[in-house]
């Protein structure tokens, strides 16, 4: 197996997720880059977002019908999805690890880790419904 050849770019990519929690998408990311590395492609972003989450430095977080999200926290968290908007929140929660040895009971692999996903309708979205719903009445 080869190394990986040191990247400057990639690098600064990872540490921008690591001093965010908002869950950037690759474009949001680019853009940050871009103040760094002003010639840096989004093509050059994508290669080195889906590098770091194979090699397990950063999380891709499928959203639904949202773009991919990114994380830079790797230890096993929970996060909430919302449906709307396709924002990306950590979620503070009571430890939840026993879901593997559930899933693994009639399972005959070996189960390494987890990630569970909450959906629904974030605060700031549901603030918007309920005030569209007090403007038009009951839609």
């Amino acid at each position: 197996m080869s190394t990986l050849k040191y990247s400057r770019q990639r690098e600064s990519i990872k540490t921008q997720l690591m001093h965010r929690h908002d869950h950037p998408t690759a474009d949001m990311v680019y853009t940050d880059v871009r103040k760094e590395f002003p010639n840096i492609s989004l093509g050059t972003v994508y290669r080195n977002l889906s590098l770091l989450s194979e090699l397990g430095e950063i999380k891709r977080l499928a959203t639904g019908d949202g773009p991919d999200r990114f994380d830079g926290v790797t230890s096993p968290h929970n996060h909430f999805i919302c449906r709307k908007c396709h924002t990306v929140e950590d979620l503070t929660m009571d430890d939840i690890s026993e879901i593997k040895e559930k899933a693994g009971q009639n399972f005959d692999g070996l189960i390494e880790d987890y990630s569970v996903n909450f959906y629904g309708i974030c605060s700031d979205c549901r603030k918007k419904i309920l005030t569209n719903q007090s403007e038009y009445g009951n839609l």
